[in-house]
């Protein structure tokens, strides 16, 4: 029995079977070893903890991103989980696009836009949180504006001197939000001319944040402001919002404000998963609130992270980079990097001394003409500065020469007084209480001034537009009732938006006709306007949308040679940034005039003018003309200007070449 006993206790054996792991490479459909650099490959592949990523000028960061997008969602990574932050919609869009047709359409339910849109979209949804209305009104800065001016000419006397215009305060206050600082602290640095108004301007400051809560009104600066508010504030909301967004990555880091930084540490609280891709040397837009800082201290905020540099250029020849990396090589702070391309070219930069204005004018015309006869493109052609007033001569010389152009900061297609005409009508429909757009339709109507306005908005804003108990004015009672009859009847049915713009259309051509007498292409632009609604099943979304990524052309306000097949393109250097050309001419590099006479006692500021050096050569592919007059007169300092830019000295003659003209005999 014992012997028994024991046989039935005795372990039995189990024999083991390994399972083996399938190959990593089987699970991919995209060969990314193959379709990357290294770097490259290497920020792909990294998946969790904090990564920066610089991103030399022309080195592939989109293409970088896009592979990363569709590298997360062949890994297992939900799309939902993904957040890919941009400064434009488009640059959202094209990461996206080119995601779908490299991997699948998996790729589209990848949350990704700009840091406005996504803001916008997650206060609408929390609004209740913030005590905001969620049919609150974006406004732009025109708008913005004339609320500070509205309450700004209630604080000011008329015999008040040297008090700041409304763009100034608009200006201080917005550097105070976005760069988390008092506003004399603002005024102290950079305005101090108006120290004896820092009362007077924060008291304005302080009404215009009623004003716009009041009235349901949201400027982009708030977008922002009151996201963080919401993320600061509700621990529940930010926990479930970095549960979701499990995978963060920002384009263009280094254009982020503090506002914007601090966004991206709350909605990364949870991982850490956060991938910033930018370029110090790039840097450029301080005068907008952007803090350089951000990048620089991006390893200190984010312990542990990872800092992988993208030096291949894809864009520029060698010759082009060689310039570029002497002059970066100045920079006080920054990545030490050395940008490289396998792209061969006899062609070298070149300096250009001109005699003045006119001849550097002349010399960038005919230049212009002989690259046409080697069969480049005027649409591969752009001349740059530093201030869009520096093309006034050169604007003459290819007026004369037949050279079509087209010059970059004008008029966008949303500032224009007829689209915003119509706009301020749509804006009533969604909040009636958005008193600066009802103001606006009201002073359309023949018969009604700006008193007569002032008296109507308290009352038509108090009772949603009900304009039964107004004593209206006799002249123009009918009209008044007619305006708001018409956006009544499209609140009370808020049919799809393109009707919507229809009806409002209907009745607004009318005024349009008589109040422009341009109005056939005026009438062009409200054309364009109603196909654009015809995009979306939401009137909110659609005037969302207009407010945060505004179109950029306008019919009326086009220059007459952009209409050609090709035209040359004048741009400011900050509006060239991301864009490239096969021949550049950077002009007025003088100086005195670039980098600007005020930068030179300020370190930071004259290193942002050499990163604006840096960002204008690196458009170029295969040309580089810098030219500078010697006889520059500069009004403000009473000195004639006739040095090259400082950032070019000692540069040897075999990196850039130096060009003297000769008049012909």
């Amino acid at each position: 029995m014992d012997n028994l006993t024991e046989q039935k206790s005795a372990p039995l054996a189990v024999k083991k079977y390994v399972l083996k792991k399938q190959p990593t490479q089987a699970q991919y459909k995209i060969n990314y070893d193959s379709d990357l650099n290294p770097a490259q490959l290497e920020a792909v592949k990294t998946k969790n903890g904090p990564v920066l990523v610089i991103a030399g000028a022309g080195s592939g960061k989109t293409k970088t991103l896009t592979y990363r997008v569709a590298r997360l969602i062949e890994s297992g990574t939900k799309p939902e989980n993904i957040l890919l932050l941009t400064f434009t919609k488009k640059a959202a869009d094209e990461m996206l696009n080119r995601a779908v047709m490299l991997l699948d359409s998996r790729c589209e339910k990848v949350a990704g836009g700009t840091f406005h849109s996504f803001s916008n979209y997650i206060l609408r949804k929390y609004s209740g949180h913030l005590d905001l209305r969620n049919n609150f009104t974006i406004i732009d800065r025109a708008d913005a504006e004339d609320v500070i001016n509205h309450l700004r000419s209630q604080i000011i006397t008329k015999q008040e001197k040297r008090f700041p215009r409304k763009g100034t305060i608009l200006d201080i206050y917005s550097k105070a939000v976005n760069k988390n600082m008092s506003a004399e602290s603002v005024i102290e640095s950079e305005y101090n001319q108006f120290l004896h108004c820092v009362e007077k301007i924060n008291e304005i400051s302080k009404q215009y944040v009623a004003y716009k809560r009041a009235n349901s009104l949201l400027d982009y600066d708030d977008l922002l402001l009151y996201l963080r508010t919401l993320l600061q504030s509700d621990e529940n909301i930010r926990k479930k919002l970095s549960n979701q967004y499990k995978y963060i990555m920002i384009d263009e880091y280094q254009d982020t404000n503090s506002l914007q930084a601090d966004i991206i540490k709350l909605l990364a609280s949870e991982h850490n998963n956060v991938m910033a891709v930018g370029d110090d040397s790039q840097s450029i837009y301080s005068f907008r609130g952007a803090n350089f800082r951000n990048i620089l201290d991006f390893p200190a905020i984010f312990p542990d992270t990872k800092i992988i540099k993208l030096e291949q250029n894809y864009r520029s020849s060698q010759n082009i980079l060689e310039l570029t990396n002497r002059i970066i090589d100045r920079a006080k702070e920054k990545y030490t990097k050395k940008l490289f391309s396998t792209i061969e070219s006899p062609e070298k930069p070149a300096l250009v001394c001109t005699n003045d204005m006119q001849t550097e004018a002349e010399f960038v015309a005919q230049r212009v003409l002989e690259l046409q006869e080697e069969d480049i493109s005027l649409n591969d052609i752009a001349v740059l500065c530093r201030s869009a007033r520096m093309t006034y001569n050169l604007e003459i010389e290819l007026a004369k020469r037949a050279i079509p152009y087209r010059k970059f900061g004008g008029l966008k297609f949303i500032e224009t007084a007829h689209v915003k005409d119509v706009i301020a009508h749509l804006r009533v429909v969604l909040n009636p209480n958005d008193i600066i757009s009802i103001n606006r339709i009201l002073l359309l109507l023949n018969g009604v001034g700006a008193q007569t306005a002032m008296k109507l908005l308290p009352v038509l804003a108090k009772d949603n537009l009900d304009t039964k108990n107004l004593m209206l004015p006799a002249k123009s009672s009918d009209s008044i009732k007619k305006l708001f009859t018409t956006v009544e009847t499209q609140r009370k049915y808020l049919l799809k938006p393109s009707t919507v713009v229809d009806n409002i259309l209907a009745y607004y051509e009318p005024i349009l006709m008589e109040k422009y007498d341009d109005y056939p292409k005026r009438l062009k632009d409200l054309e364009h306007f109603r196909y654009l609604s015809e995009q979306y099943s939401n009137l909110e979304d659609f005037l969302s949308d207009l407010a945060l990524e505004p179109p950029d052309s306008s019919v009326a306000e086009v220059e007459d040679g952009a209409q050609a097949d090709e035209y040359l393109t004048l741009s400011t250097i900050h509006s060239a940034k991301g864009l490239e050309w096969k021949a550049v001419f950077i002009i007025g590099a003088v100086d005195g005039r670039f980098p600007s006479v005020y930068s030179f006692n300020s370190e930071e500021e004259l290193d942002e003018e050499l990163r604006l050096m840096y960002v204008a050569t690196t458009r170029a592919k295969t040309y580089l003309y810098i030219t500078y007059p010697i006889d520059m007169f500069d009004h403000a300092t009473g000195m004639v200007l006739s040095k090259p830019s400082r950032f070019l000295d000692g540069i040897d003659g075999d990196i850039l070449e130096r060009w003297s003209l000769e008049l012909e005999d």
